[in-house]
């Protein structure tokens, strides 16, 4: 039987700044601790104050050098941040493959900044299941931007505009990015472009494709649409970074004049909230595949007595009896 965890005083801990506090929360969302109920329930008071950023694009171009690079220059300005890197499983384990980024070690023992890696756990969209509620830990310790970094996987990474407040899509020259962005989907999901790795042969024509994509799918909010920048950088030097930064700063500002961030702030709570539920029904469901009724059920398909949305029915009607 789990030892019960005073919560309350944990939260309290996890405010006052201490990292040991805001890890062990954030491990018990992973682990879908028992009193994780609990924990949400202390941890939204506290919330909806950190600009929750999302930096996705192809392998390659350089994710968590500007993650490190953004890091660094949002630290000079005086904010905490908190970073979550998503990572690719590990088959065996279940564990994020990356651990925590050998490119932020850095910023290790800055008390400013929180790093943690979790693992999508075969989860789809680039990011995992427990990421929201993570956020969440941090956004209630008082981080004042959250910066989310997802696993380079093509198109399944669109799931991270559902989380982020500005989604950020890095790019490089050289690499076809534009036309594969372009396939993936991703493009509607930007709020800001960054080529990285600028200084290299063919930044221009990434930049000039970019601007062609974007001229031919522009996304319109209400009566206003969101010019959406593309920033030139060398995260390896920090060169364009203070750019990003202001890019940044005027979506958010964007976002508050428009009233678009609330209306994605709501949007996220649908799919969390989704997702909740559904992951509830999916234990419930796990309770009754080893059981009779289910097996019955199934047997009943297999002998043409019932069709399988007759029994899916069934099996949700005993599920909420």
């Amino acid at each position: 039987m789990p030892i019960h965890i005073d919560i309350d005083e944990l939260v309290d801990r996890a405010r006052d700044g201490q990292q040991r506090a805001v890890a062990r929360l954030i491990s018990l969302v992973e682990d879908a601790h028992p009193q994780l109920r609990e924990v949400a329930k202390a941890l939204t008071p506290y919330t909806g104050n950190a600009q929750i950023v999302g930096l996705t694009g192809p392998p390659g171009v350089g994710k968590s050098t500007s993650t490190s690079a953004l890091l660094s220059a949002l630290r000079k300005e005086g904010k905490r941040v908190g970073v979550l890197a998503i990572d690719p499983s590990s088959p065996f384990s279940g564990g994020a493959l990356l651990g925590d980024r050998i490119r932020m070690t850095e910023h290790t023992t800055d008390i400013g900044v929180f790093i943690r890696s979790m693992a999508t756990r075969g989860h789809l969209g680039g990011l995992a299941w427990a990421t929201p509620q993570a956020v969440r830990v941090l956004d209630a310790a008082g981080f004042d931007v959250v910066l989310i970094e997802t696993v380079g996987v093509g198109q399944s990474e669109v799931d991270v505009v559902k989380l982020a407040d500005t989604t950020v899509l890095l790019l490089a020259p050289g690499m076809g990015d534009g036309i594969q962005a372009a396939k993936a989907g991703v493009l509607e999901i930007a709020d800001v472009f960054v080529v990285n790795k600028a200084d290299r042969e063919g930044a221009e024509t990434t930049v000039h494709d970019l601007k062609q994509m974007i001229s031919f799918g522009r996304k319109e909010i209400r009566d206003h649409s969101w010019r959406q920048p593309i920033v030139r950088t060398v995260a390896s030097t920090g060169e364009g970074v203070d750019d990003v930064l202001r890019a940044l700063a005027e979506h958010r500002e964007w976002l508050d004049k428009h009233g678009e961030l609330v209306r994605r702030r709501v949007a996220r709570a649908v799919s969390e909230v989704e997702a909740i539920a559904l992951h509830r029904l999916r234990a419930e469901l796990s309770h009754l595949r080893g059981g009779e009724e289910l097996t019955a059920l199934a047997k009943q398909v297999v002998d043409r007595e019932l069709d399988p949305y007759t029994a899916a029915e069934k099996l949700i009607g005993d599920l909420k009896a």
